[in-house]
């Protein structure tokens, strides 16, 4: 008989395992948990705990805390969330039609846009390489830091094609995402940049989707270069990483 208040614990915790097996159920939870969050933080007036509830993080770190409380393995929550993971491609494809909209300002700043994106995927690398270097971290943390700034399903397969963790890089390209979003704009503000232009490359370059989401709050234009910054960020690092590859370690 004392087995029996440790079997009906095990009992509980497999039917919330059965549950998060199902992709109907656990879009439903992430989702319902990312929607609650939003209004949390459209209510939260305060500056600072404004800029550090926000809703991506505040729902990763729920998750986090709820599967594991609930001894969900992470393998069960990826079957039932592959739609989530499926839809972030079509959800960067998107942006093409904000990007539509803005033709007429691409077209008029495309060599500063080219160049200044250029730069900052050089930088961004470079930085990551030299970095590295210096505290003598291992060739695999460098390879799965080093695509930080471009979004997760590119940074993924950058990563994993130079010896890094695809894994690793997920979480890192999540973290410089919500950073970017949070400290992105204020800094803007003290700096002074008015330029949507501006403001747009530089919240898609340096925090790719989340940021963007951010950029087109702030207005259309700042959306649209932020979305295109994504584009041509993933397209330069794909081709400066492998030519930063041996310095890796």
């Amino acid at each position: 008989m004392q087995f029996l208040p440790s079997l009906n614990g095990l009992y509980h915790l497999t039917c919330f395992c059965i549950f998060f097996h199902s992709e109907v159920f656990t879009i439903t939870f992430v989702i319902g948990l990312y929607l609650i969050n939003i209004k949390i933080h459209r209510w939260v007036q305060v500056p600072v705990l404004h800029s550090l509830l926000h809703p991506v993080l505040v729902t990763i770190i729920e998750l986090i805390l709820i599967l594991t409380a609930l001894k969900v393995p992470y393998e069960t929550f990826r079957e039932g969330s592959r739609m989530i993971h499926f839809m972030l491609g079509p959800s960067v494809v998107a942006l093409g039609y904000i990007l539509y909209e803005q033709v007429a300002h691409l077209k008029k700043n495309a060599i500063s846009i080219i160049v200044a994106i250029t730069i900052g995927a050089m930088v961004g690398i470079g930085s990551i390489v030299g970095v590295g270097h210096l505290l003598g971290v291992k060739s695999s943390l460098i390879a799965s830091l080093a695509p930080k700034s471009v979004t997760t399903p590119i940074a993924m397969e950058l990563a994993g094609n130079n010896g890094g963790i695809p894994g690793l890089t997920a979480v890192i390209v999540v973290c410089a995402g919500i950073i970017g979003s949070i400290i992105g704009p204020p800094i803007m503000k003290l700096m002074k940049i008015k330029s949507p232009v501006a403001k747009g490359l530089a919240m898609g370059a340096s925090s790719h989707g989340i940021g963007t989401a951010a950029a087109i709050q702030m207005g259309a234009i700042e959306g649209a270069l932020s979305g295109l910054a994504i584009g041509i960020m993933g397209l330069m690092t794909s081709i400066l990483l492998p030519l930063f590859a041996r310095w890796f370690g």
